[in-house]
């Protein structure tokens, strides 16, 4: 281990680096790095309270908080570096990047193996915790603010809380994590769960327009399929899908050319329901036929004693 190789892994890693001059100086994650290792020299020879020292000084100076006992490889970098913490048992490989508020803890008070295993070439995002004595494998990486507490495979992305696997293993040359566009795993569950919601409402509609529904006109039925195909043109902004895939539309009512559009949302003090209303009112009035529109916003907020409710009768804890 070279301070050689750790500044060349500065300069790798951080396009902000601008001369060694300023890596030598103006790098804390790196006077952390170098101060663990003169406190996991202490540590091996049983010298605990210099050894503690020493991470207590550097901790102090760097933001870095790195207990003597673990172990850290050659040519790991610590980006920015305020707010990480790397607990004692814990093992970091080679060629690991780090950046700023990661924690590697323990989920146990034995003294023990408790703390985490970062196996060579893991990119850790910032915010992120690995916690307890798992192996994150060769090459993952872990996007920004997630909390893993399962083992991750080499090569994959894992994001959010609690970590999911969300990509597969990165082929070679396609180390980078973008994070600013990282996989969610749980968008493909609400999209097939919002699929399979489309498929049964089509098969609904083509039963009333097969006249097996009273109290419905034909021309009624058609106008509003006619509706229902115009407003998926109105995108909410914070998600990106229409508002009829997104469940938004309860209901459409049309009585020969007025047409009563329902709206859910969580609350009617959303910030965008003006502007999804207005888009609602503005793409049916286009529809031919129509005259006047109405749209309704059905306030219907998170209902915490029904959800406590359902529990108890479930004889959930």
């Amino acid at each position: 281990m070279t301070i050689r190789e750790d500044i060349q892994m500065v300069f790798e890693k951080d396009p902000a680096a601008r001369s060694t001059l300023e890596v030598l100086l103006c790098y804390p994650g790196l006077h952390a790095i170098w101060a663990h290792r003169i406190a996991h020299a202490f540590y091996r020879r049983r010298l605990y309270f210099p050894a503690r020292l020493v991470s207590h000084i550097s901790r102090a100076l760097t933001g870095v908080e790195i207990h003597p006992g673990a172990k850290i490889g050659r040519r790991v970098f610590i980006d920015h570096g305020s707010g990480v913490v790397i607990g004692e048992t814990a093992e970091v490989g080679d060629d690991v990047l780090i950046y700023m508020g990661v924690v590697l803890g323990g989920t146990a008070l034995e003294r023990k193996k408790r703390h985490p295993t970062i196996e060579d070439g893991v990119i850790i995002g910032s915010g992120a915790s690995v916690l307890g004595p798992i192996t994150v494998g060769r090459g993952a990486k872990i996007g920004a603010g997630s909390v893993v507490v399962h083992p991750v495979p080499p090569g994959a992305t894992v994001v959010g809380v609690p970590g999911r696997l969300a990509g597969p293993k990165c082929r070679k040359g396609q180390e980078k994590l973008d994070r600013g566009d990282l996989p969610d795993p749980m968008l493909r569950v609400v999209s097939r769960m919002l699929d399979r919601q489309n498929r049964i409402e089509e098969r609904l509609r083509a039963v009333e327009r097969s006249g097996l529904v009273p109290g419905k006109r034909q021309q009624e039925i058609m106008l509003e399929e006619v509706i229902r195909a115009a407003l998926r043109d109105v995108i909410d902004p914070e998600v990106g899908i229409d508002v009829v895939d997104l469940g938004l539309i309860r209901g459409l009512t049309v009585r020969d050319s007025s047409v009563l559009v329902e709206m859910v949302l969580t609350t009617a003090a959303c910030p965008l329901v003006d502007h999804l209303t207005e888009q609602v009112r503005h793409r049916v009035l286009d529809v031919s036929g129509v005259r006047d529109v109405e749209v309704r916003v059905l306030d219907e907020p998170w209902d915490w004693d029904r959800f406590f409710g359902q529990r108890d009768v479930l004889g959930e804890p």
